[in-house]
């Protein structure tokens, strides 16, 4: 099982570890809801640094990756970063990425690290036709996210990147916390805001202890992969292996609005051809009207009890008190508002479509 550069910092400070991606991660350390709560209304740290991380570069980086990449990477310039998902050629998703442009002709991919094999596998497999330099990174580079409305005023006097001033995925390389050449970027999976930092791997505990100094006149603390969890699914961030696999169409699940056909990446006249004339099923936010907490797995029904869908993902929302979850209904019973219900532990529950996300920040 391989382990982070910080991994002793997160079993000192009493992190629960678990296996994930083939890394052993912090799940937790003071608890889910304390935890989420405080990135909701303060400022915390996740250490997400078994990303992947894949430099394209030369003068073919652009053609090769409008063909893999499902937005259209032309619209990107250096400094913008852009959210997108490698689509197979049967219908379904590699991977969910953000593809971030460093120079003209150089760009970061930043892939699921449950998915770093297979993605590098893919990405080398239709490099052959565009011969663009590729380098996989993944082991050279730590991670940080540093989340909530609290982090730019916290990490400001840590650099010297007018922090307040970078729009939504933005990204500056710069120094930080005394370590030139930090990537420092505006993206998250929480909904929160805040930055997202790639350190080389030997700079990461500087940056990580002089990140805690700076924020602690703002109660910042160390979170788990759980409470990111429950942070984008409140936000209703699809997950890849939950409501994305390499089975599921895109435009079911959302992503139409990142879905552009017109560049011809691969498989995109079917993926065109389900966004124009629509889908027999789509991906919907869920809340439940009575207590109750939706899993993956559970069954969907509608009033007559006859089975309309699958959840893909479920939680006790901790910003709202009540169970949410995402999940695959049938057209006639996506429509914001319509009633149904949800099998849990042999009980019908009632729940109601809502619109994403589920959090709505004040």
């Amino acid at each position: 099982m391989l382990r982070t550069t910080l991994y002793d910092t997160h079993i000192a400070l009493g992190a629960k570890m678990v296996s994930f991606g083939g890394y052993l991660m912090p799940v937790q350390y003071e608890g889910v809801t304390k935890e989420h709560i405080t990135v909701r209304e303060g400022l915390g740290v996740f250490d997400v640094s078994h990303m992947g991380e894949f430099f394209i570069e030369g003068p073919n980086a652009l053609s090769f990756l409008q063909r893999i990449c499902s937005n259209d990477i032309s619209k990107l310039v250096p400094g913008k970063a852009q959210y997108n998902y490698l689509p197979n050629a049967s219908g379904g998703v590699v991977d969910d990425l953000i593809v971030y442009q460093l120079e003209e002709t150089k760009y970061l991919l930043v892939v699921n690290a449950s998915n770093i094999e297979k993605d590098w596998a893919w990405v080398r497999k239709q490099n052959e036709s565009f011969n663009a330099t590729i380098t996989n990174k993944s082991d050279a580079y730590s991670l940080l996210a540093i989340q909530g409305p609290k982090a730019i005023e916290a990490m400001q006097p840590l650099t010297s990147v007018n922090l307040i001033d970078l729009p939504v995925y933005a990204h500056k390389t710069a120094s930080f916390a005394g370590i030139e050449g930090v990537l420092i970027a505006t993206t998250g999976y929480t909904g929160s805001g805040g930055l997202e930092l790639y350190v080389p791997n030997q700079f990461i505990k500087q940056v990580w202890d002089e990140i805690f100094r700076a924020g602690s006149a703002f109660d910042i603390a160390p979170i788990g992969l759980a409470a990111r969890d429950t942070l984008r699914l409140e936000m209703g961030y699809c997950l890849y292996g939950n409501e994305i696999n390499e089975n599921q169409s895109p435009i079911e699940a959302g992503l139409g609005w990142v879905s552009r056909p017109q560049t011809n990446f691969i498989n995109s006249e079917r993926i065109g051809n389900e966004k124009e004339k629509g889908t027999p099923k789509r991906l919907v936010g869920f809340q439940l009207e009575e207590r109750g907490i939706p899993r993956t797995g559970h069954q969907l029904f509608d009033f007559e009890e006859s089975s309309i869908g699958i959840v893909t993902s479920g939680t006790q929302a901790p910003s709202l008190g009540k169970g949410i979850g995402l999940g695959y209904v049938n057209q006639k019973n996506s429509a914001v508002g319509s009633k149904i219900l949800i099998q849990i532990r042999n009980k019908m529950l009632n729940a109601t479509v809502v619109s994403l996300p589920f959090y709505k920040a004040k």
